[in-house]
């Protein structure tokens, strides 16, 4: 007797349910209002037309980051002293292709050999906030100049973070960080990432050629769905949020601009992708530059998958001095902004 086949999928299995409310968010702001219903799909569509110059360049640099087999180049920040591994652990985790589901098990292993919370938590504070697909985008909307100071601020809120982890590393806060039995699971499908030094002429290998295939097909639906929704919510803030009550909380000089955007960023839950869009329409309303970055920061690092991350691995009070390590962070750099900007 043969096995009975399995069951097809039901379609709203099949179906992406972020496309379907890319779909369905003009239509219903239609029925309320339909000349901004239109309005809404129209800006959205024209701002991501303007912006798939820099969603091709972060998708063949990512993809080819991975196809390579350069982010084995990550393990290297994670030996010798302590502190250079501080600083190469910020600096790597800006620049590495993984998103944060991916990080898991990676981190995970190194906790598990012994290497340092301290450069693991620059890591992780840094990886989250700025990768070659952010920048690019950051970039193309926000300006260079902000998409640097951005990518410098990250850098810093790792250097900050694992520098205060040496500080307390006798301490009981940082002592015994690890759960008992760490979740190591992650919501990507990506391919395990390969051994050996890089092989930069990837092409000339079947499987090398897959990778890049599949990751650069990926990451342009994903950066594709998101940030046309992004753009059809700065659509909305525009028409419906008035620039006085924005420029009211978040404008101005001084802390409490910058206090502000990290407390109201904090909560939101943005990746780095979709609160571009968002923050340009905050700062076309009045919002100071200083509470830009603060928010885009603080929203960074405490993002679902960014905090998933971590509290999959560490004890909730590790967990809560990230966050509030992030907090910090995310204050002093939008200050410093501020002042330059």
């Amino acid at each position: 007797m043969t096995d009975a086949a399995a069951p097809a999928p039901r379609l709203r299995d099949r179906l992406d349910r972020v496309w379907l409310f890319a779909a369905a968010l003009p239509i219903a702001i239609a029925l309320f209002d339909p000349a901004q219903g239109v309005e809404t799909a129209r800006f959205g569509v024209d701002a991501l037309l303007h912006t798939m110059p820099f969603i091709a360049f972060a998708v063949f640099a990512v993809a080819y980051l991975k196809a390579s087999g350069a982010e084995r180049l990550l393990a290297r920040a994670f030996e010798g002293p302590q502190l250079r591994m501080v600083v190469l652990a910020a600096m790597l985790g800006g620049l590495a292709p993984f998103c944060s589901c991916e990080v898991i098990p990676f981190i995970a292993a190194l906790l598990a050999v012994g290497a340092p919370l301290s450069a693991v938590m620059a890591f992780w504070l840094s990886s989250p906030l700025m990768d070659p697909a952010q920048f690019a985008i950051t970039a193309g909307t926000l300006g260079v100049d902000f998409a640097l100071a951005k990518a410098a601020a990250a850098i810093g809120l790792g250097i900050l973070g694992g520098l205060t982890v040496m500080g307390w590393a006798k301490g009981p806060l940082f002592a015994d960080p690890l759960r008992e039995r760490p979740a190591i699971g992650g919501c990507c499908s990506a391919r395990k990432p390969f051994s050996g030094a890089p092989v930069w002429r990837f092409w000339q290998a079947a499987d090398r050629r897959e990778t890049f295939r599949t990751t650069a097909l990926s990451n342009a639906l994903f950066l594709t769905k998101w940030l046309l929704i992004a753009y059809m919510l700065e659509a909305l803030m525009l028409a419906y949020i008035p620039a006085e009550a924005v420029a009211g909380v978040l404008g101005g000089d001084g802390v409490w601009p910058v206090l502000m955007g990290a407390l109201v960023g904090a909560p939101a839950y943005l990746n780095g992708y979709a609160a571009v869009p968002l923050v340009d329409a905050l700062l076309q309303q009045g919002m100071a530059q200083g509470a830009a970055m603060s928010f885009m920061l603080a929203g960074g690092v405490s993002c679902i998958p960014a905090a998933v991350a971590v509290w999959a691995l560490v004890k909730p009070r590790v967990f809560g001095a990230y966050l509030a390590i992030a907090l910090v962070g995310s204050v002093l750099a939008g200050l410093a902004w501020g002042a330059l900007a």
